[in-house]
């Protein structure tokens, strides 16, 4: 059985073809490449792979395993012939037409491979199939949701936000260096109040009250006309700041979420998309974080793949991410605190909490002041958490605190030179 299955990927042929249901709107339909499609079974990419399943889902396409291309018979007869000579040698069975009970035999053999092992085959060929693309789907929203968190930042700099729109408007935030929301407007430069000049006018005074640096326009809908209206801004400004389109896959789910209600409560729902829009080019990673991963838009056939899959591939990116960068334990929010390996979710509130109440942490040794951070955690967690300005340089550095002793000795022996003239060997505990 295995060799067939093996024989059968490896040689067979997936071919799809549209339902007499959809046939009349096929020209139309999204799966109109796969209206008359024939390939190697083993040769299909991931993303084909789904598109294929989920046509055959919605009724448009049926899909069919079979040994050869079943437009050509002569070889498909030909390929179903050696299926089946493989079953009678595999049985001991001689079914030639001068064997006894040849032709029965032959006929038995027949029935067999094209009734029992081949459905049975198909199914495990399909399985497979989907088992491989939806690993490999997995796999590329992993690594697209990892660029996209490790985007450079623009750093602590004043950001209009822009979350385009035509007749809801257009909604603007300006938030400072540190996040914080210091201005927002809406305004209604498009069709059909067409407000062009206001609305210039409205951003300009903005722009010129908070010393505006970057203009951050949302990819949405209307996004090319609001960024020409950014354009035009630019050019009334003494001061030129710099515009960038910013994806705001997402921005809607953080709107309406319970964490931006708790960030953001006296801000109406519409207005907090203009303001993830300015922090996310801040800080991708800072911003992205309070988003659920699948909410970001970076992954394909994401409805089609196993769930607690996608969910554990896709966290597990973002602890590394967050983990990779390290997060400033006294500017971090809560839900960035949440991804350290370490930290979770009851700790980071205790974290914000204990440093609302007694100040920036001065050192990373004063974490352990924080109700439930124990020695262990704090053991996981110190390495990624960082204390700039603090009474401990190495506290700003991604240098553990149990290898402080040895940083300092190597810094010691290195004086003005380099630590790469060292010799390692004398610097290794017994």
């Amino acid at each position: 059985m295995a060799d067939l299955r093996e024989r059968l990927w490896k040689g067979g042929r997936l071919r799809s073809t549209a339902t007499a249901a959809s046939a009349a709107d096929m020209d139309r339909s999204k799966f109109a490449d796969y209206a008359d499609f024939v390939q190697p079974i083993h040769a299909q990419p991931s993303h084909r792979v789904l598109a294929l399943l989920r046509g055959e889902r919605e009724g448009a396409l049926n899909l069919e395993l079979a040994e050869a291309d079943p437009r050509d018979e002569d070889a498909l007869t030909k390929a179903r012939s050696g299926y089946e000579a493989a079953v009678a040698r595999s049985l001991g069975v001689t079914a030639g037409a001068d064997a006894p009970a040849g032709k029965w035999l032959a006929q038995t053999v027949r029935l067999a491979w094209r009734g029992r092992l081949l459905a049975r085959l198909e199914s495990d060929l399909r399985t497979r199939l989907f088992e491989a693309a939806e690993e490999a789907a997995v796999k590329v929203f992993a690594a697209n949701l990892r660029d996209v968190l490790l985007a450079a930042p623009a750093g602590n700099r004043t950001v209009l936000g822009l979350d385009p729109g035509l007749r809801t408007g257009v909604k603007a935030a300006v938030v400072d260096g540190t996040g914080k929301v210091v201005d927002i407007a809406t305004i209604y430069p498009h069709a059909p109040a067409n407000k062009w000049n206001e609305s210039l006018a409205t951003l300009a005074a903005l722009a010129k009250k908070h010393g505006t640096e970057l203009i951050a326009v949302g990819n949405g809908t209307a996004s090319r006309e609001t960024d020409k209206l950014a354009g035009e801004l630019i050019a009334l400004l003494t001061d030129k700041p710099a515009k960038v389109i910013v994806s705001e896959a997402g921005a809607s789910v953080y709107s309406a979420s319970a964490l931006a209600s708790a960030e953001l409560p006296e801000l109406d729902v519409s207005i907090r998309g203009a303001v993830s829009i300015a922090r996310r080019l801040q800080d991708p990673l800072a911003e992205l974080v309070k988003i659920e991963p699948k909410s970001i838009g970076v992954g394909q056939y994401q409805h089609d793949l196993n769930p607690t899959k996608l969910d554990r591939s896709l966290d597990a990116v973002v602890e590394d991410c967050v983990n990779a960068v390290g997060v400033d334990v006294n500017t971090a929010s809560p839900s960035l605190l949440a991804r350290v390996a370490g930290v979770g979710p009851l700790l980071s509130r205790n974290i914000v909490e204990y440093r609302d109440a007694n100040g920036p942490f001065a050192t990373r040794r004063a974490l352990l002041k924080v109700p439930r951070l124990g020695a262990k955690a704090f053991e996981q967690c110190a390495g990624f958490l960082r204390v700039s300005g603090g009474k401990e340089p190495l506290d700003a550095l991604a240098v553990h605190p149990e290898a402080y002793a040895l940083a300092k000795k190597l810094l010691s022996a290195a004086g003005t030179g380099s630590v790469a003239t060292l010799d390692a060997s004398a610097f290794v505990d017994d």
